[in-house]
């Protein structure tokens, strides 16, 4: 491997400032930028086009799971919010309210949208009526607001973008199925094409999502020791539908409630991507999400046939792959370094020396590596090359949650632990409330999930000594 030396002194290396780091990186490499609407982003254009990609690949993922896409109001009505006391309760703390149209006061206050299961309830209470109507397999793609006191860009912002699932079922087993088909595709998404290894699993009744009877969660660990909840599906019962009064008639000829599911994913996965793959230098980005997979640079462009031979390559790789061509008149050292900051997976380079001997250079992001290619070779090795970047990064991320990801049996181990060696945490637990509350304030961790592989690591909970029920990962997390 290639020596790592630093090309981009404008990003705060992470070992001196993490969220320092991190900034720096979503500003450099012009993925945001701040506004003047506090806790809110401007998304650039290349945030944007990496969002998109991630959109488009989770889009086709859901229609060929037979889901279709609809648009709700950005307003709901208090009475419609109030329907359903748990959901209700969870999210009051977060709620924008508009409470003037104009000049005149509302009768009503409207909520704008911090999630929209009410929304959809109140739909589907008019159009399902039978076991004929059902499944309903919704999707939308929209963005929420959630009044947060303290935010960063992506991974927690006032305003964000995500897509919420919504869908109502014959018989709870289906909803159940449904829900933890969401999950594995999230899952599959989050390794295959983000090249981020995640932990499946339930939450714990306090960190379930309000309303619901259980949340599933894919939960991934960031460079710093963190974990992030990366996707959510949930599992509600019939108690959305006996609120709103969505009733059908079952194929006894009896009158039945639906169950329901919601799931989602949002922008803060951008979040995720860029802190379990980025380096000092800025991003580095899975080649299947990439915004540009590949950036020719025309080496001594004033030479004749140099650029033509840039476009020329450019339009055969332009089939099949994202590219873009700089021809600018900035060195070739700002290049280089502009887009390592930017995370472009492969750098093409071409100049006069190479024309001659019919070749070009090929520079991996991931760890620098060069290699020399035959122009009539490309359309063989660039794809081996993006699917190694591919590779290597999730390689890369998952050894490093190993190393990681630590087992604990006492109170003191945890704590220990949870102070010295950022990571997951493994730990039995009595499945008590008491104790959760009781690690958190004493270790600083909160549990992230109960993994559907469960592991035996002591005979009893790792807070209060009594018989274990589950094993679960803990961590500090974003």
């Amino acid at each position: 491997m290639a020596e790592q030396k630093k090309m981009v002194d404008e990003i705060t290396s992470m070992d001196v400032d993490f969220a320092k780091w991190y900034t720096d990186v979503v500003k450099k490499a012009e993925l945001a930028s701040y506004s003047n609407v506090r806790g809110c982003m401007v998304i650039r254009p290349y945030g944007t086009a990496l969002w998109e990609n991630i959109r488009n690949e989770l889009d086709r993922r859901f229609k060929e799971t037979g889901h279709e896409n609809v648009m709700m109001p950005l307003f709901i009505p208090e009475s419609l919010l109030q329907k359903e006391k748990d959901h209700v309760e969870g999210f009051a703390p977060e709620v924008a309210w508009i409470t003037h149209g104009g000049s005149e006061k509302l009768t009503e206050r409207l909520c704008v949208r911090p999630t929209s299961e009410t929304l959809f309830c109140d739909h589907y209470s008019e159009i399902i009526h039978s076991y004929r109507d059902l499944p309903k397999l919704y999707n939308q793609w929209c963005s929420v607001v959630r009044w947060e006191k303290t935010t960063r860009p992506f991974l927690r912002t006032m305003e964000f973008f995500w897509q919420e699932g919504h869908t109502m079922h014959e018989t709870a087993q289906e909803a159940i199925e449904e829900t933890k088909r969401m999950l594995n595709v999230y899952s599959d998404f989050a390794e295959k094409h983000l090249a981020i290894p995640v932990v499946k699993g339930l939450k714990t009744d306090k960190e379930k999502f309000a309303g619901a009877e259980s949340t599933y969660t894919i939960e991934a660990l960031m460079h710093d020791g963190k974990a992030l909840q990366s996707g959510t599906s949930h599992y509600f019962g019939d108690g959305f539908s006996k609120a709103f009064d969505i009733e059908f008639t079952g194929r006894d000829n009896k009158i039945q409630y639906p169950h329901q599911t919601s799931w989602g994913m949002s922008s803060r996965i951008i979040g995720a991507i860029i802190m379990t793959h980025g380096d000092d230098n800025g991003l580095v980005l899975p080649p299947a999400v990439a915004p540009v997979q590949i950036v020719i640079l025309p080496i001594a462009m004033h030479k004749e046939g140099v650029l033509d031979k840039a476009n020329e390559i450019a339009q055969k790789l332009s089939k099949d792959f994202r590219v873009k061509v700089d021809d600018s008149d900035n060195s070739a050292g700002w290049k280089f370094a502009e887009y390592e900051m930017k995370g472009v997976p492969l750098r093409l380079e071409i100049g006069p020396k190479d024309i001659a001997n019919n070749q070009c250079v090929l520079v991996r992001r991931d760890n620098r590596e060069k290699t020399f290619v035959s122009l009539d070779e490309l359309e063989t090795k660039i794809p081996e090359l993006l699917q190694d970047v591919q590779n290597g990064l999730y390689e890369k991320a998952l050894n490093r949650r190993e190393e990681m990801t630590y087992s604990v049996t006492n109170l003191d181990e945890m704590i220990e632990n949870a102070e010295n060696r950022p990571g997951f945490i493994k730990a039995m637990w009595c499945g008590e409330l008491a104790c959760e509350e009781k690690l958190k304030e004493v270790a600083g961790v909160t549990s992230r999930c109960i993994p559907f592989e469960q592991e035996k690591i002591a005979e009893t909970c790792v807070c209060c000594g009594k018989p274990a029920k589950h094993m679960l990962y803990w961590g500090k997390a974003y």
